[in-house]
C-alpha cells in the first residue's frame, strides 16, 4: 500500500469516527416539520407539507334503481357489499395474491437477461510485439439461467403461492358474508330501534292519558292529589324512556351507515317495517346444519388451504438442504477500435450447487418451516371446532327466539287487555291510580319484548344462516323452517 492510499483510509477513519460520534438522536424534522412530538406527554405536530386527511362525503352511491329514503334489507345487503371497505380490502388483497401466484409460477421458465457495456481500458504494462496498451470496446450480451432441479424447493414454493391464493379468495367470500350479516344485523336493530321509539310514543300517549284522567277526577272530588303526582311522575318516566329512545334510533342509524360504507350524516333511511311475519321454528337437525357449514363456511375452507400453503412452504424449505443444479447460456458480440479483439461469443454451463455448510441455519429454517405447518394444521382444526360451536349455539339461538316472538304476542295480548282493564276500573273509582300506573308499566315493557322479538328473529336467521356457510349474497337465509305455529302477528 503506497503512502498515499494510506493516507485516504486514514482521512476515511476519521470521518466516520466524526459523523457517528454527532449522530446521537433521531432526526429533527420530517417534510418540513417537527419528526417527533417534543415530549412524552406533547402530541406530534403534523407537518403542513403533509396531505390533510380527506373529508368524508356525504354524497350517496349512484344507483338509480335503489330508493335510498326507503331502503329494504335487500337494498342494504347490496349497498354494504358494494360500497363497504372490508370488501374492497380483500379484494385486493385477493387480487395481489393472484399476482404473487403468477409471479411464482415465472419460476418455471428461464431468466433472460441482456446487457451492453464497452468503454476505453488500458493495459499497464505489456510485452513488445503484443496488442495495443490503450483500447476501445463495447457490445451486447444475452444471458439466460435456467434452474433444472431443486429437490421440491420450486414447485413447493409455486404450490404454496397458488394455497395463498385460494386462501384470500376464500377469505373474500368469508368477508362477503360477515358485511352481508353485520348490514342484516345493523338494518334490524335500526327497526327494532324505531319499532321501540313508536312503542315509546305510545307509551306517554297511555301515560297523558292517566294524567288527564286522574286530574279529572281529582276536579270532582274523587281522587287525591297525590293521584294526580303520581300520574305526571308516571308522564315524566315515559317522556325521559322516550328521549332515550330517540337516541338509540340515532346510534342505530350511525351504526346502520357505517356497515353500509357511507356517511351517517347523508340522507338516507329504511323503509317502515310492520308486516305480519310468518314465524317458523328449525326445520333441519343441527347435526345436518353442523355439516353444511363444515362444508360451505368459506373461512374454515381459507384455513385449509392456509394448512396446506404452510405444508408446501415447508417442502420449499426443506430443499434449500439439497444441492441444485442449473443452467447458464450466453451469447455476444464485442466490438472494438482493433480488429483482433472484436468477434462473437458464447457459452453453455452446467453448474451444481451443493450447501457445504451455514452454520446449520438451513436444517433449522427446515425444523421451523416444519413446524410452522403443524401450527396452520392445528389452527384449522381449531377453526372446525369453532365453526360447529357456532353453529350448535347460533341454532339454539334462533329456536329460542322462535319461542321468544310467541311469548312475546302473548304477552303483549295479556298487557293490552290488563291495561284496559285497570284504566276502566279506575274510570269507574274501584281502582287505584297504583293499578294502572303498574298496567301502564307492564304495556310499556310487553310492547318494548313484542319489538325486540320480531326483529332478534330475524337477526338470529341471518346468524344461523351465515354460521351454516349459506347465507347468500342478497342476505338470502335459505334454512328449512317449519310452517308458523306461533301466530304471530
Amino acid at each position: 500500500m503506497t503512502r498515499a492510499e494510506t493516507l485516504v483510509l486514514a482521512f476515511a477513519g476519521i470521518v466516520t469516527v466524526a459523523v457517528a460520534g454527532c449522530v446521537h438522536s433521531p432526526p429533527q424534522h420530517l417534510a418540513g416539520g417537527a419528526s417527533l412530538p417534543e415530549s412524552p406527554g406533547r402530541a406530534w405536530p403534523r407537518a403542513p407539507a403533509l396531505a390533510p386527511p380527506g373529508v368524508l362525503s356525504t354524497d350517496l352511491p349512484p344507483d338509480s334503481t335503489i330508493r335510498f329514503d326507503a331502503l329494504g334489507v335487500t337494498d342494504v345487503v347490496e349497498l354494504a357489499l358494494a360500497h363497504n371497505p372490508e370488501t374492497a380490502a380483500s379484494w385486493r388483497q385477493a387480487r395481489a395474491a393472484a399476482a404473487a401466484y403468477g409471479s411464482a409460477g415465472g419460476t418455471r421458465y428461464p431468466t433472460v437477461t441482456g446487457t451492453v457495456s464497452g468503454g476505453p481500458s488500458k493495459v499497464i504494462s505489456t510485452a513488445p510485439g503484443r496488442l495495443p496498451a490503450s483500447r476501445v470496446t463495447f457490445g451486447p450480451q444475452v444471458t439466460l439461467t435456467q434452474l433444472l432441479f431443486d429437490f421440491g424447493g420450486r414447485s413447493g414454493a409455486i404450490e404454496a403461492a397458488r394455497e395463498a391464493l385460494l386462501a384470500a379468495d376464500l377469505t373474500h367470500n368469508a368477508t362477503l358474508q360477515n358485511v352481508a350479516l353485520q348490514a342484516e344485523v345493523g338494518y334490524f336493530n335500526y327497526q327494532a330501534a324505531r319499532g321501540l321509539l313508536a312503542a315509546q310514543q305510545a307509551t306517554v300517549g297511555t301515560a297523558r292519558a292517566n294524567l288527564a284522567a286522574a286530574e279529572q277526577r281529582h276536579n270532582v272530588g274523587l281522587a287525591t292529589i297525590a293521584d294526580v303526582l303520581q300520574a305526571e311522575t308516571a308522564v315524566a318516566q315515559a317522556e325521559l324512556t322516550l328521549q332515550n329512545a330517540e337516541a338509540e334510533v340515532q346510534s342505530a342509524r350511525a351504526n346502520l351507515a357505517f356497515q353500509l360504507g357511507i356517511a351517517p350524516n347523508a340522507r338516507f333511511d329504511a323503509v317502515v317495517d310492520t308486516a305480519a311475519v310468518p314465524i317458523g321454528d328449525v326445520a333441519e337437525s343441527v347435526d345436518s346444519l353442523i355439516a353444511r357449514a363444515v362444508a360451505e363456511r368459506p373461512d374454515l375452507a381459507a384455513a385449509e388451504a392456509e394448512a396446506r400453503q404452510a405444508a408446501a412452504t415447508a417442502r420449499s424449505v426443506r430443499s434449500g438442504i439439497w444441492p441444485s443444479l442449473g443452467l447458464t447460456a450466453t451469447a455476444g458480440r464485442v466490438y472494438a477500435d482493433t480488429s483482433v479483439l472484436g468477434g462473437s461469443n458464447y457459452s453453455l454451463s452446467f453448474g451444481l450447487t451443493i450447501p457445504l455448510f451455514s452454520g446449520l441455519s438451513r436444517q433449522y429454517d427446515a425444523v421451523a418451516a416444519r413446524e410452522l405447518a403443524a401450527a396452520a394444521r392445528a389452527r384449522s382444526d381449531l377453526v372446525r371446532l369453532q365453526v360447529a360451536a357456532q353453529v350448535f349455539s347460533s341454532y339454539h339461538g334462533l329456536r329460542t327466539a322462535t319461542q321468544r316472538v310467541a311469548t312475546a304476542t302473548r304477552l303483549l295480548a295479556s298487557a293490552e287487555r290488563s291495561e284496559e282493564v285497570a284504566q276502566g276500573r279506575y274510570r269507574e273509582g274501584v281502582g287505584s291510580i297504583l293499578d294502572v300506573l303498574a298496567a301502564q308499566a307492564a304495556l310499556a315493557d310487553a310492547r318494548a319484548q313484542r319489538v325486540q322479538a320480531r326483529w332478534g328473529w330475524f337477526a338470529s336467521l341471518a346468524q344461523l344462516a351465515h354460521d351454516a356457510g349459506v347465507l347468500g349474497p342478497r342476505g338470502e337465509a335459505p334454512i328449512r323452517l317449519s310452517p308458523d305455529s306461533t301466530k304471530a302477528r
